[in-house]
């Protein structure tokens, strides 16, 4: 295979030597934040959504940060194939320019902006995904505890500086600033465990839905925090990926069932600000059954500027739309070849080794 590269937890592997990869399996397919980078896993969403676990029966949780939660809520729409091609394309043509008579744009502006794309896509179809026969959905988000209770222009910086601070310490110590929301729909448990790092799970329902995805996706300084979010506590909620950037999770699948991760690289990072901290970019025991569906990194050289779709592409094209545009939409048309790639693996036999996590 030349695009897609195949890793798989210890537990994991020998199951797939002992009886391959089965759709029916599949127990936990999670999602992570990277913005724009998830979208070089389109395709295989929408293979794996639209046809191949379209064949099986069993419930599996889908769990989402950021980027993440957004894919997967729509996996949970009626037609998933469908929903997922018009979810590429808003993402790919999304633009914000500044309010009349502003140079810049401010975090309120694009989270007014934000809020309104939600509202247009999802419309009126809340009720079924959350609703659906089969898919558990659970969005994450970070809630600020202490000097991040609130937005506000001194303390929020002060109190993100000392999240830092206490995150190069410990994980865990993280959890002195930010807690772990977990929205979940059906009253389903989570499908992993939580001693990790403080968590709350609060019922995911059609009068927080949309609150609660733009508050997965509300990057600090970027977007504003979500205040006030039905059902849940009091407090700012910002980007799931903060305490959950990969969803390094101690993942708990039923019986025998297998965690399927489609993403954009091979390390899990556990947190946003642990990307810079590589010995925290490790496999742990917390992964034994997972399988992940990577791109390899050779072939990300071949894609336009030789790498992922990210958010600096938005200062690459400042004020070339059209060129971003172009480009966003390469990447996610040459990501078919991922989808065409694990298409084939399966039909002959997982004949291409399966690489340790």
């Amino acid at each position: 295979m030349k695009a897609l590269h195949i890793y798989a937890g210890a537990q994991a592997r020998q199951q797939i030597q002992d009886q391959g990869l089965r759709a029916q399996d599949i127990s936990v397919i999670p999602a992570a934040a990277g913005g724009p980078k998830g979208l070089i896993l389109g395709a295989l969403d929408r293979y794996l959504f639209g046809d191949w676990l379209a064949q099986t029966t069993q419930a599996i949780d889908l769990v989402g940060a950021s980027i993440g939660a957004w894919r997967m809520a729509t996996a949970c729409m009626p037609d998933a194939g469908a929903a997922l091609q018009r979810f590429e394309q808003e993402y790919i043509h999304q633009d914000y320019d500044p309010p009349a008579g502003e140079r810049r744009l401010r975090p309120q502006h694009i989270s007014q902006r934000f809020a309104q794309g939600l509202e247009r896509f999802y419309a009126d179809s809340v009720g079924a995904l959350l609703a659906h026969p089969r898919y558990r959905l659970h969005v994450l988000a970070a809630r600020g505890r202490h000097m991040l209770r609130r937005e506000h222009r001194l303390w929020t910086p002060a109190g993100y500086a000392g999240a830092y601070l206490s995150n190069l310490l410990s994980r865990p110590a993280l959890g002195l600033w930010l807690e772990r929301v977990v929205f979940s729909s059906g009253a389903a448990a989570l499908p992993f465990a939580t001693t990790d790092y403080r968590t709350r799970q609060v019922a995911l329902s059609e009068a927080n839905f949309k609150p609660a995805l733009q508050a997965s996706c509300s990057i600090p300084f970027v977007l504003g925090a979500v205040h006030s979010i039905p059902g849940a506590p009091p407090g700012a909620y910002w980007d799931g990926g903060i305490t959950d950037y990969h969803l390094h999770m101690n993942y708990q699948p039923a019986g025998e069932g297998l965690v399927l991760y489609p993403h954009f690289q091979k390390a899990v990072v556990p947190g946003w600000l642990d990307k810079s901290l590589w010995w925290r970019h490790r496999s742990t025991s917390f992964l034994n059954r997972v399988v992940v569906l990577a791109p390899n990194p050779e072939w990300i050289k071949t894609l336009p500027n030789g790498k992922l779709p990210d958010r600096s592409d938005f200062q690459r094209y400042s004020h070339r739309f059209g060129e971003r545009v172009q480009a966003w939409s390469r990447a996610a048309q040459a990501s078919k070849q991922l989808a065409d790639e694990f298409h084939d693996w399966l039909a002959r036999g997982h004949q291409a080794p399966v690489q340790a996590l």
